[in-house]
């Protein structure tokens, strides 16, 4: 067996997310078909590449030796897809920004203001649950910039030659839950008021779920957990079924209330990644300002969000 490049991007993926199952959602693949490919890679290569403890897979010396000479490798062979993929733009005459992000409010106003602010230039938008696929599409070259949201408590594993600045240091994690749950009654509910409750959690997002369980052990509490996306939560939590996080710039609805905890315990921080260098580009200064007016536009059209941000609190863009 010879190794192309399909293979050193597997190796790398693997490195770059700590896990089989997270390198192959970035890749587009099965779990079972990413194992088998690696244990083929190893047999080629005569020796295991990673080990696969439970907390995910860590290179072997001989897979940091691989690695070493592998990055090199995909970072020559991006730069010229790049160059040859902006090539074509020019001849077209029609730039192209590859913007990614996870789920925000904030995405319909960024997207207005690159329009307005970049005329002539090809947005194209990928969203994905994942910060890490996100980052890790960023460093292959496939988007240009990725905005993503990163658990506190639950670090990401940012790629080697990403440059990431801070949108928000600290955005506090709202609750959603039925109209008329009594906790709702509310301006600020206690973590405690729900503990009773079942929780709806989404853990292919990343850190989420970890996240939660650390506030949840800080509290001392252990409620039920059901795991599924946030479309299903939201219809769940309208029938009082179940409660779960979202996002501060989430909207109340008729059968449904948004509420700050009290105390802030769940927080993630907002994180624009593009590759090292971008940044000196005017470019991505106007991606980044546009950006940043989305989001704080986003959080003024929120009554909850409003009115936290209008309390004793102090809540700032970090503008790198």
């Amino acid at each position: 067996m010879e190794l192309d490049v399909r293979h050193l991007r597997a190796l790398c993926a693997i490195a770059d997310t700590g896990s089989l199952h997270r390198a192959a959602r970035l890749l587009g693949t099965s779990q079972p078909a990413l194992t088998t490919q690696l244990r083929r890679i190893e047999h080629s290569l005569g020796g295991l590449l990673f080990s696969r403890e439970r907390t995910g897979c860590r290179p072997t010396p001989l897979g940091r030796t691989v690695l070493s000479r592998a990055r090199p490798l995909l970072a020559g062979m991006d730069a010229l897809i790049t160059e040859v993929r902006a090539a074509v733009d020019g001849v077209d005459g029609r730039p192209r920004l590859r913007i990614g992000s996870t789920a925000s409010r904030a995405i319909p106003g960024w997207l207005r203001r690159l329009r307005e602010r970049l005329p002539g230039t090809e947005t194209q938008l990928h969203v994905d649950v994942s910060a890490g696929a996100l980052l890790g599409l960023v460093a292959a070259g496939e988007l240009d910039v990725a905005f993503v949201h990163q658990v506190e408590g639950c670090p990401l594993r940012v790629p080697e030659g990403l440059d990431v600045r801070v949108l928000v240091e600290r955005e506090p994690q709202f609750i959603s839950l039925a109209v008329d749950h009594p906790a709702a009654e509310d301006e600020v509910v206690d973590l405690a008021d729900l503990a009773g409750d079942r929780w709806m959690v989404d853990p292919s997002v990343d850190g989420e779920w970890d996240g939660l369980r650390r506030v949840f052990a800080a509290a001392g509490l252990n409620p039920r957990v059901l795991h599924g996306d946030y479309l299903t939560a939201a219809s769940l939590v309208a029938t009082g079924e179940v409660v779960t996080p979202c996002q501060p710039t989430s909207r109340p609805r008729p059968d449904m209330a948004i509420r700050p905890l009290r105390g802030d315990p769940l927080a993630v921080r907002l994180l624009l990644a593009a590759r090292a260098g971008a940044y000196e580009s005017a470019l991505y200064g106007t991606v980044h300002a546009a950006l940043d007016a989305a989001y704080w536009e986003a959080a003024r059209m929120s009554a909850p969000y409003r009115a936290w941000l209008s309390g004793p609190r102090t809540l700032r863009p970090v503008l790198g």
